[in-house]
């Protein structure tokens, strides 16, 4: 995956979120103030807010493109991932901001008001838009192993979630059990949190060097041990910067080949997994003769 094509792609995904989080707030907010409803008004609002969290996420995955200097010699990989956590945060505050309004609902008298038919109308509208750009923008942010392009996604996801709540309280609330909206609107708010976590979790890892898979590293050493006169790889290690990979090993040679043959093997090794392994961008090969064991002692 060339980096013109991540770069396009994780553009699109913005362009595409922000133009459909306009169009959401200005219908929210215009139906809301023709119907009088504070709902609606309030849905505009909020998803209003969806349009920082896109751009907060483009600007992370903009600034790990960058190529590495002299302060940061492997890159800025990592500040996509604090775009993810800074998204993390929003999601954590609207699920404390949905619970702590139905709590009230439910054990503190608040008013529990019936929604028009308008509220319902929009909520349809939300659900199909929102589920719509969610699955294209977190589909594009794993094509090009964006972390903070998919968090973005999920944020996306969780008005699907929102809206259904709001679909959901709309018609019970019709139906004469208006105290089934904020026990709903507690399940969502949950289910938003619980994402929270999970998105915390990924991008946090990416943050301080997650552990790859077993099978990642069997690619790697399966890579460098079908290098001519390259045989036993080992010492693998990978170290996540964000989207991309550090991955540095080492590889037994004949002892008797001279500095430059086994420096040739070492480079074409590096080559090699460069070319077969897209999310790697540096890699550092250490030759030892055949035999020997990684002791510095020997």
């Amino acid at each position: 995956m060339s980096e013109d094509f991540r770069s396009k792609g994780g553009k699109k995904a913005a362009i595409v979120a922000v133009i459909a989080n306009c169009f959401l707030t200005i219908l929210n907010i215009s139906v809301g103030f023709i119907c009088g409803s504070s709902a609606l008004i309030s849905e505009g609002a909020h998803t209003f807010s969806d349009i920082i969290t896109t751009i907060v996420a483009y600007i992370g995955f903009y600034y790990s493109q960058k190529p590495a200097d002299s302060e940061h010699p492997i890159g800025y990989g990592r500040v996509e991932a604090l775009s993810g956590l800074f998204i993390v945060l929003f999601l954590s505050l609207i699920s404390w901001e949905i619970i702590e309004k139905a709590v009230k609902q439910i054990f503190f008298n608040q008013t529990l008001t019936v929604p028009d038919i308008h509220v319902a109308i929009m909520a349809v509208i939300g659900i199909f838009v929102n589920f719509v750009v969610s699955s294209y923008i977190i589909r594009m942010g794993k094509q090009i192993n964006s972390p903070a392009i998919v968090a973005d996604g999920q944020h996306q996801r969780t008005d699907v979630f929102s809206s259904i709540a709001v679909l959901v309280g709309a018609i019970v609330s019709n139906m004469g059990y208006p105290i089934l909206d904020p026990i709903v609107a507690i399940i969502i708010g949950l289910l938003i949190f619980r994402l929270a976590v999970k998105l915390f979790i990924i991008n946090f890892n990416y943050l301080i060097g997650k552990v790859p898979s077993e099978s990642f590293i069997d690619e790697i050493k399966d890579i460098a041990n079908n290098v001519p006169n390259s045989q036993n790889a080992h010492e693998v290690k990978v170290d996540y910067m964000g989207n991309y990979a550090f991955v540095s090993l080492h590889i037994e040679v004949d002892g008797d080949l001279s500095v430059s043959e086994a420096h040739k093997i070492a480079h074409e090794v590096q080559n090699r997994i460069l070319e077969e392994k897209s999310e790697v961008r540096y890699v550092v090969v250490q030759t030892c003769p055949i035999g020997l064991d990684n002791d510095y002692n020997q």
